[in-house]
Protein backbone atom coordinates (compact mmCIF):
# COMPACT_ATOMS: atom_id res chain seq x y z
CA UNK A 1 0.00 0.00 0.00
CA UNK A 2 1.21 3.71 -0.61
CA UNK A 3 1.88 5.74 1.67
CA UNK A 4 0.04 9.03 1.59
CA UNK A 5 3.57 11.16 1.72
CA UNK A 6 4.51 8.64 -1.28
CA UNK A 7 1.43 9.74 -3.14
CA UNK A 8 2.56 13.24 -2.43
CA UNK A 9 5.76 12.68 -3.90
CA UNK A 10 4.38 11.48 -6.83
CA UNK A 11 2.67 14.35 -7.62
CA UNK A 12 5.46 16.84 -7.20
CA UNK A 13 4.88 18.45 -10.81
CA UNK A 14 2.41 21.14 -9.63
CA UNK A 15 5.08 21.52 -6.11
CA UNK A 16 7.63 23.45 -5.87
CA UNK A 17 10.49 20.81 -4.57
CA UNK A 18 11.48 20.49 -0.60
CA UNK A 19 14.97 19.74 -0.72
CA UNK A 20 15.69 17.63 2.05
CA UNK A 21 14.53 14.18 3.16
CA UNK A 22 11.79 14.22 5.64
CA UNK A 23 13.17 11.10 7.69
CA UNK A 24 16.54 13.01 8.39
CA UNK A 25 14.83 15.41 10.85
CA UNK A 26 15.67 15.32 14.55
CA UNK A 27 13.11 17.74 16.55
CA UNK A 28 14.77 20.43 17.89
CA UNK A 29 11.55 22.64 18.49
CA UNK A 30 8.40 21.64 20.07
CA UNK A 31 5.60 23.29 19.23
CA UNK A 32 2.22 23.55 21.02
CA UNK A 33 -1.14 24.61 19.03
CA UNK A 34 -0.93 22.65 15.65
CA UNK A 35 -3.20 24.47 13.33
CA UNK A 36 -3.33 26.17 10.42
CA UNK A 37 -1.25 28.96 11.14
CA UNK A 38 1.60 27.70 12.39
CA UNK A 39 1.49 25.00 9.35
CA UNK A 40 1.26 27.88 7.07
CA UNK A 41 3.99 30.48 8.93
CA UNK A 42 6.91 28.58 11.64
CA UNK A 43 6.52 25.55 10.22
CA UNK A 44 6.87 26.66 6.71
CA UNK A 45 9.87 28.83 7.40
CA UNK A 46 11.68 26.25 9.23
CA UNK A 47 10.96 23.81 6.34
CA UNK A 48 12.56 26.10 3.82
CA UNK A 49 15.29 27.39 6.77
CA UNK A 50 16.03 23.50 7.37
CA UNK A 51 16.09 23.16 3.14
CA UNK A 52 18.36 25.56 3.09
CA UNK A 53 20.95 25.17 5.80
CA UNK A 54 21.09 21.38 5.83
CA UNK A 55 20.05 21.64 9.89
CA UNK A 56 18.22 18.95 10.57
CA UNK A 57 18.06 19.29 13.88
CA UNK A 58 15.32 22.11 13.94
CA UNK A 59 12.61 19.07 12.98
CA UNK A 60 9.29 20.38 14.81
CA UNK A 61 7.64 18.03 17.18
CA UNK A 62 4.19 19.43 16.99
CA UNK A 63 1.34 18.87 19.40
CA UNK A 64 -2.52 19.14 20.29
CA UNK A 65 -3.75 19.08 23.69
CA UNK A 66 -7.08 20.42 23.34
CA UNK A 67 -9.05 18.40 20.71
CA UNK A 68 -7.43 18.52 17.41
CA UNK A 69 -7.31 14.90 17.25
CA UNK A 70 -8.27 14.19 13.71
CA UNK A 71 -6.08 16.62 12.40
CA UNK A 72 -3.03 15.07 13.63
CA UNK A 73 -4.30 10.86 12.77
CA UNK A 74 -4.19 12.77 9.15
CA UNK A 75 -1.12 14.01 9.37
CA UNK A 76 0.56 10.82 10.67
CA UNK A 77 -1.25 8.87 7.83
CA UNK A 78 0.62 11.63 5.40
CA UNK A 79 4.36 11.11 7.47
CA UNK A 80 3.48 14.91 8.50
CA UNK A 81 3.87 16.71 5.06
CA UNK A 82 1.41 18.46 3.71
CA UNK A 83 0.74 21.08 0.50
CA UNK A 84 0.70 24.98 1.23
CA UNK A 85 -1.03 26.57 -1.47
CA UNK A 86 0.25 30.48 -1.62
CA UNK A 87 -2.31 32.77 -3.57
CA UNK A 88 -0.96 35.77 -5.77
CA UNK A 89 -4.10 38.73 -6.24
CA UNK A 90 -3.73 38.20 -9.92
CA UNK A 91 -5.04 34.40 -9.44
CA UNK A 92 -1.78 32.46 -9.88
CA UNK A 93 -0.37 30.35 -7.14
CA UNK A 94 2.60 28.46 -5.46
CA UNK A 95 2.10 25.31 -4.06
CA UNK A 96 4.54 23.91 -1.51
CA UNK A 97 5.20 20.55 0.00
CA UNK A 98 6.01 21.26 3.88
CA UNK A 99 8.04 18.24 5.73
CA UNK A 100 9.64 20.09 8.68
CA UNK A 101 7.26 18.53 11.10
CA UNK A 102 9.36 15.07 12.56
CA UNK A 103 6.38 14.43 14.71
CA UNK A 104 2.83 15.12 15.56
CA UNK A 105 0.82 14.47 18.74
CA UNK A 106 -2.30 14.82 20.35
CA UNK A 107 -2.03 14.67 23.87
CA UNK A 108 -6.29 15.30 25.06
CA UNK A 109 -5.56 13.14 28.45
CA UNK A 110 -2.33 11.99 29.15
CA UNK A 111 0.06 14.99 28.98
CA UNK A 112 3.29 12.89 29.97
CA UNK A 113 4.41 11.67 26.82
CA UNK A 114 4.51 15.61 25.38
CA UNK A 115 6.21 16.71 28.86
CA UNK A 116 9.17 13.91 28.15
CA UNK A 117 9.71 15.33 24.84
CA UNK A 118 9.97 18.92 26.16
CA UNK A 119 12.28 17.68 29.20
CA UNK A 120 14.67 16.10 26.87
CA UNK A 121 18.25 17.58 26.06
CA UNK A 122 17.54 17.93 22.43
CA UNK A 123 14.99 20.22 22.57
CA UNK A 124 15.77 23.45 22.67
CA UNK A 125 12.95 25.73 21.67
CA UNK A 126 9.12 25.33 22.63
CA UNK A 127 7.39 27.63 20.56
CA UNK A 128 3.01 28.38 20.86
CA UNK A 129 0.47 29.06 19.02
CA UNK A 130 -2.33 29.01 21.81
CA UNK A 131 -4.35 32.32 21.07
CA UNK A 132 -4.45 35.29 23.50
CA UNK A 133 -6.84 33.03 26.13
CA UNK A 134 -4.36 30.46 26.23
CA UNK A 135 -2.05 32.59 28.63
CA UNK A 136 -4.96 32.71 31.04
CA UNK A 137 -4.34 36.61 31.65
CA UNK A 138 -6.56 38.84 32.37
CA UNK A 139 -6.03 41.14 29.02
CA UNK A 140 -6.74 44.62 31.60
CA UNK A 141 -4.40 43.95 34.28
CA UNK A 142 -2.40 41.19 33.16
CA UNK A 143 -2.54 39.11 35.99
CA UNK A 144 -2.70 35.46 35.66
CA UNK A 145 -6.44 34.15 36.28
CA UNK A 146 -5.93 31.95 39.21
CA UNK A 147 -9.32 31.24 39.83
CA UNK A 148 -9.44 29.70 36.06
CA UNK A 149 -9.93 25.87 36.62
CA UNK A 150 -6.96 24.82 34.11
CA UNK A 151 -5.11 26.95 36.16
CA UNK A 152 -6.27 25.28 39.73
CA UNK A 153 -6.15 21.71 37.98
CA UNK A 154 -2.25 22.44 36.92
CA UNK A 155 -0.94 23.96 40.41
CA UNK A 156 -3.00 20.78 41.86
CA UNK A 157 -1.48 18.27 39.58
CA UNK A 158 1.60 19.12 38.09
CA UNK A 159 3.04 15.97 37.08
CA UNK A 160 0.05 16.04 34.21
CA UNK A 161 -0.84 19.64 33.51
CA UNK A 162 -3.86 20.57 30.90
CA UNK A 163 -2.23 24.05 30.21
CA UNK A 164 0.49 25.10 28.05
CA UNK A 165 1.67 26.98 30.50
CA UNK A 166 1.70 23.70 33.51
CA UNK A 167 3.38 21.39 30.48
CA UNK A 168 6.02 24.50 30.16
CA UNK A 169 6.70 25.06 34.17
CA UNK A 170 6.71 21.13 34.72
CA UNK A 171 8.98 20.59 31.68
CA UNK A 172 11.63 22.97 32.68
CA UNK A 173 11.47 21.89 36.29
CA UNK A 174 12.48 18.77 35.29
CA UNK A 175 15.32 20.15 32.93
CA UNK A 176 16.24 22.11 36.05
CA UNK A 177 16.59 19.07 38.32
CA UNK A 178 18.15 17.19 35.67
CA UNK A 179 21.13 20.13 35.34
CA UNK A 180 19.86 20.73 31.67
CA UNK A 181 19.91 24.31 30.10
CA UNK A 182 16.17 25.31 29.69
CA UNK A 183 14.27 25.51 26.41
CA UNK A 184 13.67 28.88 24.77
CA UNK A 185 9.63 29.87 24.80
CA UNK A 186 8.77 31.11 21.75
CA UNK A 187 5.40 32.54 21.31
CA UNK A 188 3.83 32.88 17.73
CA UNK A 189 0.76 34.11 18.84
CA UNK A 190 -0.67 37.34 17.44
CA UNK A 191 -0.65 39.50 20.72
CA UNK A 192 1.73 42.25 21.50
CA UNK A 193 4.48 41.75 23.80
CA UNK A 194 4.13 38.11 23.16
CA UNK A 195 7.20 36.70 24.86
CA UNK A 196 6.86 39.35 27.65
CA UNK A 197 3.30 38.08 28.02
CA UNK A 198 4.21 34.47 27.87
CA UNK A 199 7.39 35.02 30.68
CA UNK A 200 4.48 37.05 32.81
CA UNK A 201 2.09 33.93 32.55
CA UNK A 202 4.80 31.14 33.00
CA UNK A 203 6.63 32.74 35.86
CA UNK A 204 3.12 34.02 37.97
CA UNK A 205 2.58 29.76 37.36
CA UNK A 206 5.60 28.74 38.69
CA UNK A 207 5.22 31.19 41.70
CA UNK A 208 1.91 29.16 42.52
CA UNK A 209 4.18 25.90 42.29
CA UNK A 210 6.98 26.19 43.05
CA UNK A 211 8.88 29.14 44.13
CA UNK A 212 12.62 28.49 43.52
CA UNK A 213 11.54 26.94 40.25
CA UNK A 214 10.02 30.40 38.63
CA UNK A 215 13.18 32.25 40.57
CA UNK A 216 15.01 30.25 38.24
CA UNK A 217 12.59 30.66 35.26
CA UNK A 218 13.27 34.77 35.62
CA UNK A 219 16.74 34.11 35.64
CA UNK A 220 17.78 31.79 32.33
CA UNK A 221 14.83 31.03 30.38
CA UNK A 222 14.83 33.35 27.24
CA UNK A 223 11.38 34.97 26.02
CA UNK A 224 11.83 36.37 23.12
CA UNK A 225 8.97 38.62 21.32
CA UNK A 226 8.10 37.86 18.08
CA UNK A 227 5.83 39.84 15.36
CA UNK A 228 3.75 37.20 13.25
CA UNK A 229 2.10 37.92 9.50
CA UNK A 230 0.57 35.65 7.13
CA UNK A 231 -3.53 35.54 6.41
CA UNK A 232 -3.83 31.93 6.86
CA UNK A 233 -8.33 31.22 6.13
CA UNK A 234 -9.75 28.74 8.05
CA UNK A 235 -10.04 25.64 5.57
CA UNK A 236 -13.40 24.70 4.12
CA UNK A 237 -14.89 21.74 2.05
CA UNK A 238 -14.74 24.04 -1.36
CA UNK A 239 -11.12 24.69 -0.41
CA UNK A 240 -9.87 21.73 0.71
CA UNK A 241 -11.90 20.23 -2.77
CA UNK A 242 -10.23 22.99 -4.81
CA UNK A 243 -6.54 22.24 -3.74
CA UNK A 244 -7.15 18.85 -4.29
CA UNK A 245 -8.96 18.90 -7.67
CA UNK A 246 -5.41 21.68 -8.99
CA UNK A 247 -3.12 18.93 -7.36
CA UNK A 248 -4.77 15.58 -8.41
CA UNK A 249 -4.71 14.14 -4.65
CA UNK A 250 -6.44 14.25 -1.29
CA UNK A 251 -3.95 16.12 1.26
CA UNK A 252 -6.17 16.38 4.57
CA UNK A 253 -3.40 19.09 5.70
CA UNK A 254 -3.93 21.03 2.86
CA UNK A 255 -3.45 25.01 3.80
CA UNK A 256 -4.24 27.90 0.96
CA UNK A 257 -3.05 30.84 2.26
CA UNK A 258 -1.46 34.39 0.80
CA UNK A 259 1.67 34.86 -0.54
CA UNK A 260 2.29 37.75 1.18
CA UNK A 261 4.21 36.89 4.80
CA UNK A 262 6.56 38.57 7.71
CA UNK A 263 8.33 37.24 10.91
CA UNK A 264 10.16 39.70 13.06
CA UNK A 265 12.16 38.31 15.39
CA UNK A 266 13.48 39.41 18.85
CA UNK A 267 17.16 37.78 18.76
CA UNK A 268 17.56 36.06 22.31
CA UNK A 269 17.54 32.52 22.54
CA UNK A 270 19.06 30.07 25.25
CA UNK A 271 20.53 27.21 23.18
CA UNK A 272 20.43 28.43 19.75
CA UNK A 273 17.55 28.61 17.04
CA UNK A 274 17.56 28.08 13.09
CA UNK A 275 18.67 30.94 10.25
CA UNK A 276 15.07 31.56 9.85
CA UNK A 277 16.58 34.94 8.50
CA UNK A 278 17.89 32.73 5.52
CA UNK A 279 14.42 33.30 4.07
CA UNK A 280 12.43 35.89 2.96
CA UNK A 281 10.38 37.77 5.02
CA UNK A 282 12.28 36.78 8.27
CA UNK A 283 14.56 38.89 10.15
CA UNK A 284 16.02 38.90 13.61
CA UNK A 285 15.93 42.16 15.75
CA UNK A 286 16.90 43.75 19.06
CA UNK A 287 13.12 45.18 19.21
CA UNK A 288 9.78 43.64 18.04
CA UNK A 289 7.68 45.75 19.39
CA UNK A 290 7.78 49.08 16.69
CA UNK A 291 6.62 46.15 14.00
CA UNK A 292 4.32 44.79 16.51
CA UNK A 293 2.42 47.49 16.90
CA UNK A 294 2.30 48.54 13.04
CA UNK A 295 0.76 45.62 12.52
CA UNK A 296 -1.63 45.13 14.87
CA UNK A 297 -2.75 48.21 14.38
CA UNK A 298 -3.19 48.53 10.86
CA UNK A 299 -3.58 45.60 9.91
CA UNK A 300 -5.44 43.55 12.75
CA UNK A 301 -7.36 46.62 13.98
CA UNK A 302 -8.62 47.12 10.56
CA UNK A 303 -9.03 43.35 9.99
CA UNK A 304 -11.88 43.73 13.15
CA UNK A 305 -13.14 46.59 12.10
CA UNK A 306 -14.27 44.51 8.66
CA UNK A 307 -15.59 41.41 10.38
CA UNK A 308 -17.97 43.02 12.75
CA UNK A 309 -18.96 45.57 10.40
CA UNK A 310 -18.75 43.35 7.53
CA UNK A 311 -20.16 40.62 9.03
CA UNK A 312 -23.47 42.64 10.50
CA UNK A 313 -23.54 44.06 6.94
CA UNK A 314 -24.18 40.23 4.96
CA UNK A 315 -20.60 39.79 3.87
CA UNK A 316 -19.61 36.40 4.60
CA UNK A 317 -15.21 37.33 3.79
CA UNK A 318 -13.03 40.16 3.46
CA UNK A 319 -12.69 40.52 0.13
CA UNK A 320 -16.72 40.79 -0.18
CA UNK A 321 -16.21 43.69 1.99
CA UNK A 322 -13.85 45.25 -0.46
CA UNK A 323 -15.62 44.73 -3.22
CA UNK A 324 -17.84 47.84 -1.45
CA UNK A 325 -16.57 50.99 -1.96
CA UNK A 326 -17.22 52.65 1.25
CA UNK A 327 -16.23 49.90 3.40
CA UNK A 328 -12.86 50.17 1.17
CA UNK A 329 -13.19 53.97 2.06
CA UNK A 330 -13.60 53.60 5.94
CA UNK A 331 -10.83 51.21 5.98
CA UNK A 332 -8.00 53.32 4.05
CA UNK A 333 -8.73 56.08 6.59
CA UNK A 334 -8.76 54.14 9.28
CA UNK A 335 -5.30 52.96 8.92
CA UNK A 336 -3.85 56.25 7.65
CA UNK A 337 -5.66 58.56 9.92
CA UNK A 338 -6.41 56.65 13.49
CA UNK A 339 -3.44 53.97 13.30
CA UNK A 340 -0.94 55.21 11.99
CA UNK A 341 -0.38 58.65 12.94
CA UNK A 342 -0.20 56.68 16.73
CA UNK A 343 2.86 54.82 15.97
CA UNK A 344 6.45 55.43 16.08
CA UNK A 345 8.89 53.25 14.17
CA UNK A 346 12.97 53.22 14.59
CA UNK A 347 13.28 54.07 10.73
CA UNK A 348 11.41 56.46 8.38
CA UNK A 349 8.21 54.13 7.29
CA UNK A 350 5.88 54.76 4.81
CA UNK A 351 2.52 54.28 6.20
CA UNK A 352 0.61 55.17 3.39
CA UNK A 353 2.30 52.49 1.59
CA UNK A 354 2.20 50.15 3.45
CA UNK A 355 -1.55 51.02 3.96
CA UNK A 356 -2.26 50.11 0.43
CA UNK A 357 -0.30 46.61 0.98
CA UNK A 358 -2.90 45.69 3.24
CA UNK A 359 -5.81 46.83 0.50
CA UNK A 360 -4.53 44.57 -1.86
CA UNK A 361 -3.96 41.78 0.52
CA UNK A 362 -7.42 42.38 1.67
CA UNK A 363 -8.66 42.54 -1.80
CA UNK A 364 -7.12 38.74 -2.95
CA UNK A 365 -9.75 36.96 -4.68
CA UNK A 366 -8.26 33.73 -3.88
CA UNK A 367 -8.81 34.19 0.30
CA UNK A 368 -12.08 33.69 1.55
CA UNK A 369 -11.35 34.70 5.12
CA UNK A 370 -14.53 34.97 6.85
CA UNK A 371 -15.72 37.32 8.90
CA UNK A 372 -16.96 35.15 11.03
CA UNK A 373 -13.01 33.73 11.68
CA UNK A 374 -11.55 36.97 12.79
CA UNK A 375 -14.44 38.03 14.86
CA UNK A 376 -13.36 35.13 17.04
CA UNK A 377 -12.32 35.84 20.54
CA UNK A 378 -13.20 39.72 20.41
CA UNK A 379 -12.75 40.35 23.88
CA UNK A 380 -8.86 39.50 23.79
CA UNK A 381 -8.60 41.44 20.79
CA UNK A 382 -10.41 44.59 21.50
CA UNK A 383 -7.76 46.43 24.16
CA UNK A 384 -4.72 45.06 21.73
CA UNK A 385 -6.07 46.50 18.05
CA UNK A 386 -8.16 49.95 18.61
CA UNK A 387 -8.04 51.10 22.39
CA UNK A 388 -3.99 51.79 22.82
CA UNK A 389 -4.66 53.82 19.76
CA UNK A 390 -7.88 55.50 21.21
CA UNK A 391 -6.01 56.72 24.03
CA UNK A 392 -3.44 58.01 22.09
CA UNK A 393 -5.83 60.09 19.72
CA UNK A 394 -7.95 61.10 22.62
CA UNK A 395 -4.92 62.93 24.58
CA UNK A 396 -4.12 64.40 21.32
CA UNK A 397 -7.52 65.72 20.79
CA UNK A 398 -7.44 63.51 17.41
CA UNK A 399 -11.23 61.97 15.78
CA UNK A 400 -11.06 58.12 16.34
CA UNK A 401 -14.93 57.64 14.66
CA UNK A 402 -13.51 54.59 12.61
CA UNK A 403 -12.56 52.69 16.01
CA UNK A 404 -15.66 53.84 17.58
CA UNK A 405 -17.82 52.36 14.63
CA UNK A 406 -15.32 49.02 15.13
CA UNK A 407 -16.65 49.17 18.87
CA UNK A 408 -20.43 49.37 18.01
CA UNK A 409 -20.43 46.87 15.83
CA UNK A 410 -18.69 44.67 18.53
CA UNK A 411 -20.92 45.15 20.54
CA UNK A 412 -23.94 44.40 18.17
CA UNK A 413 -21.93 41.48 17.34
CA UNK A 414 -21.57 39.95 20.72
CA UNK A 415 -24.89 40.70 21.60
CA UNK A 416 -25.23 37.64 19.19
CA UNK A 417 -28.40 38.83 16.97
CA UNK A 418 -27.83 39.83 13.60
CA UNK A 419 -29.15 42.37 11.68
CA UNK A 420 -32.29 40.15 10.71
CA UNK A 421 -33.38 37.97 14.22
CA UNK A 422 -30.34 35.76 13.10
CA UNK A 423 -28.50 34.07 16.00
CA UNK A 424 -24.73 34.77 15.44
CA UNK A 425 -22.50 32.13 17.10
CA UNK A 426 -20.35 33.97 19.14
CA UNK A 427 -16.69 31.95 19.95
CA UNK A 428 -15.35 34.44 22.86
CA UNK A 429 -13.94 33.24 26.16
CA UNK A 430 -16.34 35.82 27.39
CA UNK A 431 -19.54 34.97 25.19
CA UNK A 432 -22.03 34.53 28.17
CA UNK A 433 -21.15 37.19 29.60
CA UNK A 434 -21.66 39.20 26.88
CA UNK A 435 -24.66 37.90 26.27
CA UNK A 436 -25.77 38.58 29.56
CA UNK A 437 -24.66 41.96 29.39
CA UNK A 438 -27.23 42.04 26.52
CA UNK A 439 -30.10 40.73 27.50
CA UNK A 440 -30.12 42.44 30.43
CA UNK A 441 -30.12 46.34 28.83
CA UNK A 442 -32.42 45.09 25.57
CA UNK A 443 -34.04 47.78 23.93
CA UNK A 444 -31.68 50.63 26.50
CA UNK A 445 -28.58 51.20 24.03
CA UNK A 446 -27.07 54.05 26.38
CA UNK A 447 -27.31 51.93 29.37
CA UNK A 448 -26.22 48.68 26.96
CA UNK A 449 -23.29 50.94 25.89
CA UNK A 450 -22.12 51.51 29.57
CA UNK A 451 -22.29 47.93 30.60
CA UNK A 452 -20.03 46.89 27.57
CA UNK A 453 -17.51 49.57 28.59
CA UNK A 454 -17.83 48.54 32.44
CA UNK A 455 -16.31 45.16 31.40
CA UNK A 456 -12.46 45.93 32.75
CA UNK A 457 -11.53 42.53 31.47
CA UNK A 458 -11.74 44.87 28.02
CA UNK A 459 -11.75 48.26 28.76
CA UNK A 460 -9.37 50.54 31.37
CA UNK A 461 -10.75 52.72 33.80
CA UNK A 462 -9.70 55.59 32.04
CA UNK A 463 -11.42 55.26 28.75
CA UNK A 464 -14.78 54.49 30.94
CA UNK A 465 -14.08 57.72 32.69
CA UNK A 466 -13.35 59.97 29.08
CA UNK A 467 -16.79 61.21 28.10
CA UNK A 468 -15.83 62.03 24.35
CA UNK A 469 -14.96 58.33 23.98
CA UNK A 470 -18.26 57.15 25.84
CA UNK A 471 -19.97 59.73 23.43
CA UNK A 472 -18.24 58.53 20.34
CA UNK A 473 -19.09 54.96 20.91
CA UNK A 474 -22.57 55.26 22.14
CA UNK A 475 -23.36 57.53 19.05
CA UNK A 476 -21.62 54.43 16.74
CA UNK A 477 -23.66 51.79 18.39
CA UNK A 478 -27.32 53.64 17.91
CA UNK A 479 -25.86 54.47 13.97
CA UNK A 480 -25.71 50.69 13.98
CA UNK A 481 -29.07 50.10 15.81
CA UNK A 482 -30.79 52.43 13.81
CA UNK A 483 -29.44 52.38 10.11
CA UNK A 484 -27.77 48.69 9.92
CA UNK A 485 -24.30 48.21 9.33
CA UNK A 486 -23.97 48.90 6.21
CA UNK A 487 -25.17 52.51 6.28
CA UNK A 488 -23.36 53.09 9.00
CA UNK A 489 -20.11 52.59 7.22
CA UNK A 490 -21.47 54.69 4.29
CA UNK A 491 -22.32 57.60 6.85
CA UNK A 492 -19.40 57.68 8.09
CA UNK A 493 -17.24 57.26 4.85
CA UNK A 494 -19.24 60.80 3.43
CA UNK A 495 -18.07 62.65 6.31
CA UNK A 496 -14.21 61.72 5.65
Amino acid sequence: MISKHSLLKSHSGKMVARGYDGTELTAGIVHIGLGAFHRAHQALYTHETIAATGEFHWGICAANIFGGQELVQELQAQDNAYTVTEMNPDGSRTVKLATAIAQSLAVEDDRRPLLDIMAAETTRIVSLTITEKGYCLNPATGELMADNALIVHDIEHPENPKTALGLIVTALGKRRSSGITPFTVLSCDNVPDNGKRARAAIIQMAEAMDAELALWISEEVAFPCTMVDRIVPAMTEESFAEVNSYLGIDDKGAIVTEAYRQWVIEDHFTIGRPQWDQIDGAMFVADVQPYEEMKLRMLNGSHSILAYLGYLAGYETIDACMQDEQFVKVTRHYMNNEAAVTLEMPEPTDFASYAEKLIERFTNPGLKHRTWQIAMDGSQKVPQRWLNAARTLLAEEKAFAAIALGIGGWMHYVSGTDEQGNTIDVRDPMAEQLKAVAIQHQGKPAQLVKAFLSLDAVFDPSLVANERFVEAVTHAYNTIREQGARQAVALLAETI
